[in-house]
C-alpha cells in the first residue's frame, strides 16, 4: 500500500509558537555552557579496536545497527545496514577474491532526518508505529534504498524498508544526503555519482512513491541539501577534482554550492531555476573566481585559493542562473558542467551546509573536505585540509551576499563533512578523513564544536572543542585489514556521518534554522551514525 501525501500528519509540539522566545532565551543560556572536551583522538593501530570517546557532557544510545532486520526486508535487502549477498562476519580463514565476497555488502546508512508524524503505516497493518521517525538513505551497494527507524517501535518493527526503486521502476542510486521539504511534504535524498547524481523525492511509508528529479534540479555530486524559509533548496556538491602534475597530492577545486528556486515550493516537479554561487576575486578585481580546464596545478596554488583560506577576508558573492526549466526544459542535465560554463566558483570538495538558527536564514555555513592527504601540497593555506565557510545574505532569496572563512582546517581537523547547530552560536562539525589519512596522522575521526562568534586564527584564539573521538568497532577493524584485497567491497575504518539536531517539526515554520535548538528540551533530539563496520546509529543525550 503506497503512502500518499495526505497521510503525512504532523504531531504539533504543545505551545510551539508561544515557546519561540523562550527557546531562544534558553539556547542563549545553554550556549554559555560549552561541553567538556575529549582530550585526544583515538589512535589507529593494526588489529586494534577502539571504543568511542564521548564528551562527559553527553551520553549515547543505539537506535539501530547494521544487523537489525528490516520488518519488510527482501532477499536482496534484508537488514538495516547489510545487503543479502554474504555473511555478516567472514568465516574464519576465508579471504576475498575477484569472484568471492567474504562478507555482506555494508550499505552505510548516511545522513539522518528526524520527523514527528502521526498516522504512519508500516508493514504490519495491526501495529501502532508511534510518531517519532528517523529516515536514512544508504551510501553503498546495489540497489540503493531508503529506511525508516521507528523510534517508538519494538525490535520486530524497529526498521522499515521504504523502497528500492523509483516510479520509473529504476533501481535507486546510493544516497548521501537527506532532508525534509516541509512545503512539498516530501523527503529529499541526494546522490553523488551513482546514476549521475541528483535529487530524489519520497513519501514516508513502505512502498513509498519515490521520484527522480534530475530533470528539474540536475545531475551532479550532490550531498548536502537544506531548505530555507521561503522554500528554496540549498545544495552542496562534492566532486573531487583532478590531481595536479606537480602538486600530485592535491586536487583541483571542482565542486559548487547551488540554490534551487522552485516555481511552486509545494510541487518541485513544477520546475524552477538552478543557481550556482559565484565569488568575486580580490586578486583580479572585476573577475569571478572560476574553474580553469587543464590547469589543475595553477588553480590548486592560485592566489584566489589562498585568499579564500585567509582569515579576515570578505568576498562579494552573486547567484548565477545555470538552468531554468521554463526555458531549458526538463531533460536531465549536468549541473557541474553548467556551473563551470557560467563561471561559478568551485571549492575543494564542499559537502554539507546548514543555516544558523534563529536569525532569519541570513547566514549559511558549509564545510569543505579538502584533499584528505597529509602530504597535500596545498597545505592549510590553500585549502588542502578543508574549511568551514559563512555565506551571509540580507535574506535567503537575495541575489548575492558576502563569503568569509570561519575556520581553516589543518591535519588534525580535516575531512570536514556533516554539520549541525547545537544552539544559536555553536555548530558541531564532523570529520571524514579516510583510512589513508587516519594512518598518516595516527588518528581516527573526531567531531568538533565551533563557535561561529569566535575569531579563529587570531593570536590566542581558542581551538575547536572535540566532543567525540570516534573509535573503530571490531567489524571495521577487520575490514581495514581486508582493504586493498581484490574483491573486497567494503570500507575499512569507521566514519562519522549523519550528525543531526532537530525537533522533528514537519511544517514550514519548523524548517531547520527557524528555531534555536535546545537539546534535551522541547522535543530537540540529536543523532549520528558510525558508518562502516557495524553501521550503528546512535542518539545522543545530555548528561
Amino acid at each position: 500500500m503506497r503512502d500518499s501525501n495526505p497521510s503525512v500528519k504532523p504531531v504539533r509540539h504543545k505551545r510551539q509558537l508561544a515557546l519561540v522566545g523562550v527557546v531562544g532565551a534558553g539556547a542563549i543560556l545553554l550556549s554559555a555552557c560549552h561541553p567538556n572536551a575529549v582530550p585526544t583522538a583515538n589512535d589507529k593501530v593494526v588489529g586494534g579496536s577502539r571504543p568511542n570517546k564521548l564528551s562527559t557532557s553527553f551520553r549515547e544510545s543505539v537506535v539501530a545497527q547494521g544487523s537489525t532486520p528490516l520488518e519488510n526486508g527482501t532477499a536482496a535487502v534484508p537488514f538495516y545496514g547489510y545487503l543479502g549477498d554474504g555473511p555478516h562476519v567472514p568465516v574464519p580463514g576465508d579471504l576475498p577474491s575477484a569472484n568471492h565476497k567474504v562478507e555482506a555488502t555494508k550499505t552505510e546508512p548516511d545522513k539522518n532526518t528526524y520527523l514527528v508524524l502521526a498516522n504512519q503505516s508500516g508493514a504490519d497493518a495491526t501495529y501502532n508505529y508511534g510518531t517519532h521517525f528517523l529516515f536514512q538513505g544508504h551510501e553503498n551497494g546495489a540497489p540503493g534504498y531508503i529506511t525508516r527507524i521507528n523510534l517508538d517501535a519494538d525490535a520486530n518493527h524497529r526498521v522499515t524498508l521504504l523502497g528500492t526503486q523509483d516510479t520509473d521502476a529504476q533501481d535507486l542510486p546510493d544516497f548521501d544526503g537527506s532532508t525534509w521539504d516541509p512545503w512539498a511534504q516530501r523527503l529529499l535524498f541526494t546522490a553523488e555519482g551513482s546514476k549521475g547524481g541528483g535529487v530524489w523525492q519520497s513519501t514516508t511509508g513502505p512502498g513509498a512513491t519515490i521520484e527522480n528529479l534530475t530533470g528539474i534540479i540536475g545531475q551532479g555530486g550532490y550531498e548536502g541539501i537544506q531548505n530555507d524559509s521561503v522554500g528554496n533548496l540549498w545544495i552542496v556538491e562534492d566532486i573531487g577534482g583532478a590531481k595536479g602534475t606537480v602538486n600530485n597530492k592535491a586536487k583541483q577545486q571542482n565542486s559548487f554550492v547551488l540554490r534551487f528556486v522552485p516555481t511552486n515550493p509545494s510541487d518541485l516537479k513544477a520546475g524552477g531555476k538552478l543557481q550556482a554561487l559565484q565569488v568575486q576575486s580580490q586578486a583580479t578585481p572585476g573577475s569571478p573566481i572560476a574553474f580553469h580546464a587543464g590547469a589543475a596545478d595553477a588553480d590548486i596554488l592560485s592566489q584566489d585559493a589562498k585568499d579564500l583560506h585567509t582569515y579576515g577576508k570578505s568576498f562579494t558573492t552573486t547567484w548565477v542562473t545555470i538552468h531554468d526549466t521554463a526555458v531549458d526544459g526538463t531533460a536531465p542535465f549536468n549541473a557541474n558542467a553548467l556551473a563551470k560554463t557560467a563561471q561559478a566558483t568551485p571549492f575543494k570538495r564542499p559537502e554539507n551546509g546548514v543555516f544558523r538558527p534563529g536569525i532569519g536564514f541570513t547566514e549559511f555555513y558549509f564545510t569543505e573536505t579538502g584533499d584528505t592527504d597529509a602530504g597535500t601540497q596545498a597545505g592549510s593555506d590553500y585549502g588542502g585540509f578543508g574549511a568551514v565557510y559563512k555565506l551571509s545574505q540580507y535574506a535567503p532569496n537575495a541575489a548575492g551576499g558576502t563569503l568569509s572563512l570561519l575556520y581553516k582546517g589543518d591535519v588534525a581537523h580535516t575531512g570536514l563533512d556533516n554539520l549541525a547547530f547545537r544552539d544559536q552560536n555553536n555548530v558541531v562539525v564532523v570529520e571524514d578523513a579516510g583510512d589513508a589519512l587516519h594512518t598518516q596522522r595516527n588518528a581516527l575521526d573526531s567531531a568538533f564544536e565551533l563557535d561561529v562568534t569566535a575569531k579563529y586564527g587570531a593570536v590566542g584564539a581558542a581551538e575547536p572543542t572535540r566532543v567525540l573521538a570516534e573509535g573503530r568497532d571490531p567489524a571495521a577493524t577487520l575490514d581495514s585489514q581486508f582493504s586493498g584485497m581484490a574483491g573486497f567491497q567494503n570500507d575499512g575504518d569507521n566514519e562519522i556521518t549523519g550528525i543531526h539536531i532537530s525537533n522533528g517539526d514537519p511544517g514550514p515554520t519548523g524548517v531547520l534554522g527557524a528555531f534555536v535548538p535546545n537539546v534535551g528540551a522541547n522535543g530537540w533530539r540529536v543523532f549520528w551514525t558510525q558508518q562502516h563496520g557495524e553501521n550503528i546509529t546512535f542518539e545522543i543525550f545530555k548528561n
